[in-house]
C-alpha cells in the first residue's frame, strides 16, 4: 500500500473550499419557511482537514479566507482544532467566503443553496503555493472544487507539481459541484488530470462518470477502478450513497462497504465524515477494509448530527461506534 512518512512536520495538507454553513433549527421544513441557523466552518477539504485533527492528525490547509470577521471565524476554529493557518491566506480584493444554506426537509430530503460567485476559496493563486511546505506533509490533498476556475486552478496544480516532485502521496477527492464549472468536457479534462497523478482517488458514481466522460469507459465500477489503477493509482472508492461504497486496489483486495444503520437528521455531510476517517486509517497503516469500516461509521455518525466540521468524531468515539454497531448488526464489509 501506499508510504505515508508520518515523521514529517504535517500528517496532511487539505487544498482548496473553505465556506461557512449556515444549518437551519426548523426542521423538516423547506428553507424558505425557515427562520433560525446555526453557523459552522464548512466546505469539504475545510471539514476533512478538522475531520482529521479531531482524530489526532497534525494537519495543515492550504487556501484563501476573506479579510473579516468571518475569516477570523474560519482561522479561530482552525486554530482551536490543532490546525497549522500559516498558509491560509486573507483576500486583498474584497472577495467574501462562500455561504450555504442547507435544507432539511426529512432524514431522507436535504438540498444545499450555495453562494459561490467570486469568493474567497477561489482566489488561491500560484504565489501561495511553497514547495517547503507541502514537502512537509505526509499527504497533499486536492479537492476537485480547487480546479472549477482560475487561479484556484492554477495553484492546485502547481502544489500537486511539488508533491509529485517530493514524493508526497496525493489524494484527489473528487468533490464535484456544478457551479463555476462551464461545461462537462471542462470537469472531465481537469479532474482527470489531476487523478492520474494521484494515489488515492475517491468520489461518487456520478464524479467518476463525469472524470472520465471523454476516456471512453462503460460507466461500470470495475472499469474505472482497472483504468485508474493502471496509472498511479494505489487506492480507488467509489461512492454509491445509500447503497454504500466499493473500494479498489493493487495490494489488498477489492472491498464493498455497506453503510451503519442510522436515524439520519440530514443527507449531507457524510462523505467528509468518510474521507476523513478512511484517510487517518490507512495513514496509520491500517487494511484496507479496517479503514473503510471506519470511513463508513464516521459518514454514518456526521448525516445523524447537525453539524459537519464540528461533529466530528474523535478517535475514541469513532471506535466505541462501531463496536455499539457491529454488535446490533454485525459487519458491514465484505469482499468484492
Amino acid at each position: 500500500m501506499i508510504s505515508f512518512d508520518l515523521n514529517k512536520k504535517l500528517h496532511i495538507i487539505p487544498v482548496g473550499r473553505v465556506a461557512i454553513d449556515f444549518n437551519p433549527t426548523d426542521y423538516n421544513r423547506p428553507l424558505n419557511e425557515s427562520s433560525n441557523f446555526n453557523k459552522y466552518l464548512g466546505g469539504s477539504p475545510a471539514n476533512i482537514a478538522v475531520g482529521m485533527a479531531r482524530l489526532g492528525n497534525r494537519v495543515g490547509f492550504l487556501g484563501r479566507v476573506s479579510d473579516d470577521q468571518f475569516g477570523t471565524f474560519v482561522t479561530d476554529f482552525f486554530k482551536n482544532e490543532g490546525i497549522d493557518v500559516s498558509h491560509i491566506f486573507r483576500c486583498e480584493h474584497g472577495e467574501k467566503l462562500g455561504l450555504t444554506f442547507t435544507e432539511m426537509l426529512s432524514p431522507t430530503q436535504s438540498s444545499i443553496l450555495m453562494y459561490r460567485e467570486g469568493v474567497a476559496d477561489l482566489q488561491l493563486c500560484v504565489d501561495d503555493v511553497d514547495e517547503a511546505y507541502i514537502s512537509s506533509a505526509a499527504c497533499l490533498l486536492i479537492s476537485g472544487t480547487a480546479l472549477c476556475t482560475s487561479p484556484t486552478r492554477e495553484a492546485s496544480l502547481k502544489a500537486l507539481a511539488f508533491a509529485l516532485r517530493n514524493r508526497v502521496p496525493v489524494v484527489f477527492d473528487a468533490d464535484y459541484r456544478a457551479y463555476t464549472w462551464k461545461n462537462k468536457d471542462e470537469i472531465a479534462i481537469y479532474t482527470s488530470l489531476v487523478a492520474e497523478k494521484a494515489d488515492i482517488i475517491m468520489g461518487s458514481r456520478e464524479e467518476f462518470d463525469l472524470m472520465e466522460r471523454l476516456l471512453g469507459l462503460d460507466g461500470t465500477d470495475e472499469a474505472s477502478a482497472r483504468y485508474w489503477l493502471s496509472k498511479k493509482a494505489s487506492v480507488c472508492v467509489i461512492k454509491h450513497g445509500k447503497e454504500g461504497s466499493c473500494a479498489y486496489s493493487r495490494e489488498d483486495g477489492n472491498w464493498r462497504v455497506k453503510p451503519f444503520p442510522v436515524s439520519a437528521l440530514k443527507g449531507f455531510g457524510g462523505g467528509d465524515g468518510y474521507a476523513s476517517s478512511f484517510l487517518h486509517a490507512l495513514m496509520a497503516g491500517a487494511s484496507l477494509p479496517d479503514a473503510l469500516e471506519k470511513g463508513s461509521a464516521s459518514a454514518a455518525m456526521l448525516v445523524a448530527s447537525h453539524a459537519c466540521s464540528k461533529d466530528m468524531p474523535t478517535e475514541e468515539s469513532l471506535m466505541e461506534f462501531i463496536k455499539e454497531e457491529k454488535e446490533k448488526y454485525g459487519t458491514v464489509i465484505s469482499k468484492l
